[in-house]
């Protein structure tokens, strides 16, 4: 069993540490435009308000770290990240997530970023690791690692395993740690495949088992095309934790998937005395 790595992401003025034997760090998912007709069509319009509003709510709602995404179709990406990422920084002072599949944008990001940015994400596609890992270097950055390559998504949770120690790899010969690297073993719908929960599972267990790094998931994305999907998704995150995840990109204003989440850490031991739950249910119940 490898030892338990710590990932260490900052800003400005604060830094979270994820380790598996911390309590869960929440990756908030709402600043994004994809599947988000209202924040999609405000950013075309240059109306920040919502992601100032998303932001505040989330980091009030428990996310220690805020994924950021601008990927608006036919936009100028990289100064529309510039600017969410400023709007951000206006209104709250948590680490971020720099999220874009264009490197002219993630260069940008991190060329005004201060502190160590998370980066999401490369894959263990040729030229996804040629051209982001030299810019997660380059700034100081960590960065999430998909389990897909050039030959797509692995059907098996030990070809994914696979993907997972070649980016590992080629993160460390251009000098990035593995504590660097946070693998997304990839959460798809059950909706389409009913192993897709079980195999994101294992592929969790063995990354875990085999090289201690932290983990994370677009976890809403198991229940995608589903009924009733908060309820799919917190019972999912509980498992993840259980099996390993450290830091899931969530929507941590859903009500039952902040409580999986600390009732996930409760049972595992990192909450002392329960006085993380004790206080939550105070909140919710003044909020009630």
């Amino acid at each position: 069993m490898a030892e338990n790595l710590t990932t260490i992401v900052s800003s400005a003025t604060q830094t979270v540490e994820i380790n598996r034997d911390c309590p869960t760090v929440i990756i908030g998912e709402r600043i994004n435009p994809t599947g988000r007709k209202a924040v999609l069509a405000a950013l075309k319009e240059g109306n920040f308000d919502m992601v100032r509003k998303d932001a505040v709510d989330q980091v009030a709602a428990g996310a220690a770290i805020l994924d950021v995404n601008a990927g608006v179709p036919g936009a100028d990406e990289p100064a529309l990240l510039e600017q969410v990422m400023r709007t951000v920084m206006e209104v709250t002072d948590v680490p971020l997530c720099i999220d874009t599949a264009d490197p002219a944008a993630l260069a940008a990001a991190l060329s005004i970023y201060e502190g160590k940015a998370l980066v999401n994400s490369v894959n263990g596609e040729e030229r996804s690791l040629d051209t982001v890992l030299p810019l997660v270097k380059e700034h100081g950055a960590a960065v999430i690692g998909l389990c897909m390559d050039d030959d797509g998504i692995p059907e098996t949770p030990e070809k994914r395993l696979a993907v997972a120690a070649k980016i590992i790899e080629r993160a460390g010969k251009v000098g990035i740690p593995p504590e660097d690297v946070i693998v997304d073993p990839l959460a798809l719908t059950m909706g389409a495949d009913s192993n897709a929960g079980r195999i994101a599972l294992e592929t969790i267990e063995l990354v875990v088992k085999e090289f201690g790094v932290n983990v994370t998931m677009g976890a809403s994305n198991i229940s995608f095309g589903m009924p009733d999907r908060k309820y799919i998704n917190s019972a999912f995150i509980a498992m993840a934790i259980y099996a390993g995840m450290t830091c899931p990109i969530t929507n941590p204003l859903v009500t039952e998937i902040i409580t999986a989440v600390l009732a996930a850490d409760l049972a595992m031991g990192r909450d002392d005395y329960g006085m993380r739950w004790i206080e939550a249910y105070r909140k919710r119940q003044k909020a009630a």
